[in-house]
């Protein structure tokens, strides 16, 4: 497993805690998440690209 520094503003990290601690996760999972999602988005897009480059309609 890899590890990843962040810079982040002061306030934004404040509230990116607070947002962890609402959802009662920890704020390592919380940014696994916004990974998950921001991937699986990358990945959808991609898949159409492809498929609208072969005209294929469904």
């Amino acid at each position: 497993m890899a590890t990843l520094t962040i810079r982040l503003p002061d306030d934004k990290h404040q509230r990116l805690k607070a947002l962890a601690q609402h959802r009662h996760i920890s704020l390592n999972k919380l940014f696994e998440e916004f990974t998950t999602q921001a991937l699986t988005e990358f990945d959808s897009e991609s898949r159409f690209r492809v498929l609208a480059a072969k005209d294929d309609i469904e």
